[in-house]
């Protein structure tokens, strides 16, 4: 995830999880944008630890206003067979991140000009300039739409 926040405290750009690098805040970060991006898949994680990372971080989105996540969890194209597609896949479809995701659209099913794809941007006009990616359809990005309320785990 790039550095789409800023620190409440010495106005410097940081991440949405931990400390700020400059000032070491530990005060909630202000987004720069409600909509992020996050790229599940850097360094490979398993399955398992993707999950986790991806509940941390919807979490922390939720505590900090993000309206809209661009969720990048690859295709399976190196060959892995796609487990950290398929396991948020799983997760979405049996509810298991329901207390924070409102909704959410495969990129498979959010191709450009689709039902889906004028559906999310009806609802959150801000994912025009992400949805580029989604031109033939993107099976290694999910869109989640987030609780319009931060909302007690």
């Amino acid at each position: 995830m790039t550095h789409s926040f800023e620190c409440p405290e010495c106005g410097n750009l940081r991440g949405l999880i931990g400390d700020c690098r400059q000032c070491a805040s530990v005060s909630l970060p202000v987004p720069l944008s409600d909509t992020i991006v996050f790229n599940l898949k850097h360094d490979n994680p398993s399955a398992e630890v993707a999950l986790d990372r991806l509940t941390n971080t919807l979490r922390r989105a939720s505590e900090v206003g993000i309206k809209a996540m661009i969720l990048i969890h690859g295709y399976g194209a190196s060959g892995e067979g796609g487990r950290i597609k398929w396991a948020v896949h799983d997760a979405l479809e049996n509810n298991y991140f329901s207390d924070r995701v409102d909704e959410y659209h495969f990129g498979e099913q959010a191709a450009y000009g689709s039902d889906a794809y004028h559906s999310l941007l009806r609802r959150r006009p801000g994912l025009k300039v992400h949805l580029k990616h989604f031109k033939e359809g993107n099976a290694g990005m999910t869109v989640l739409i987030l609780g319009s309320k931060p909302r007690i785990a």
